[in-house]
């Protein structure tokens, strides 16, 4: 039977980075409604008109524009194993998906709240370039300051401490329930601790359970 399941955890968590090396390791389709939000925007789609919209408005996108965007994608997926990640966000939205399809597995990044405002509070940018620092991994020699031009370094606002604080309760009220919803399904498995390099062992043990790593066949026998 084809894995179907879920990641979810606050911005910040890590996401990204263990959904990556999902993708890596077991070769599943990752399905990130963020990416598919922009990809309709960009290329002006109906859904994606709409969607920006509300985004524009500073609105969330409603259960029904957002159900409708990820099922028609899913539907195309029905051979393969897959992993969605952004979506469901709310119980409205999983019910949805529950109609559509049978969810195998929800990965939970139980990160503190506190270690994501430290790590996403500690990332500041020079503007022009777009390089990246990180006051506690890779901070610049001089506070403040670019390496190469002598620049002043900025902090979007996404990345303020006000803004992250915001995000964080507005993902709290949203999503607990959804995490409720498959908890008591059964289908909810947490992952708890302070750094992605930490998490992903337990991560990778589990889905091991469910699939094989591809990435080992690979290097016996490149294609």
């Amino acid at each position: 039977p084809l894995l179907r399941a879920v990641i979810m955890g606050p911005p910040g968590s890590g996401k990204g980075t263990i959904s990556a090396r999902i993708i890596k390791h077991f070769g599943v389709k990752h399905l990130s409604s963020g990416d598919l939000l922009r990809d309709n925007m960009q290329k002006k789609t109906e859904v994606g008109i709409l969607a920006k919209s509300y985004i524009d408005q500073g609105q969330l996108i409603p259960d029904h524009i957002m159900t409708q965007l990820m099922l028609n994608e899913i539907k195309g997926l029905d051979q393969y194993n897959w992993l969605l990640d952004g979506f469901p966000r709310t119980v409205a939205q999983a019910e949805a998906l529950d109609k559509e399809c049978h969810i195998d597995t929800v990965i939970d990044l139980d990160v503190p709240f506190e270690t994501i405002k430290c790590r996403l509070t500690a990332r500041w940018i020079h503007p022009a370039s777009g390089r990246v620092y990180n006051l506690e991994f890779s901070p610049p020699k001089v506070q403040g300051i670019d390496d190469i031009t002598g620049e002043p370094l900025v902090q979007r606002d996404d990345d303020k401490p006000e803004t992250v604080s915001k995000r964080l309760q507005a993902y709290d009220a949203q999503t607990k329930p959804v995490l409720e919803y498959y908890r008591k399904k059964g289908l909810l498995k947490s992952f708890s601790g302070t750094e992605t390099n930490k998490i992903w062992p337990h991560i990778y043990a589990f889905l091991q359970t469910k699939l094989p790593d591809v990435s080992q066949k690979d290097a016996t026998n490149p294609r």
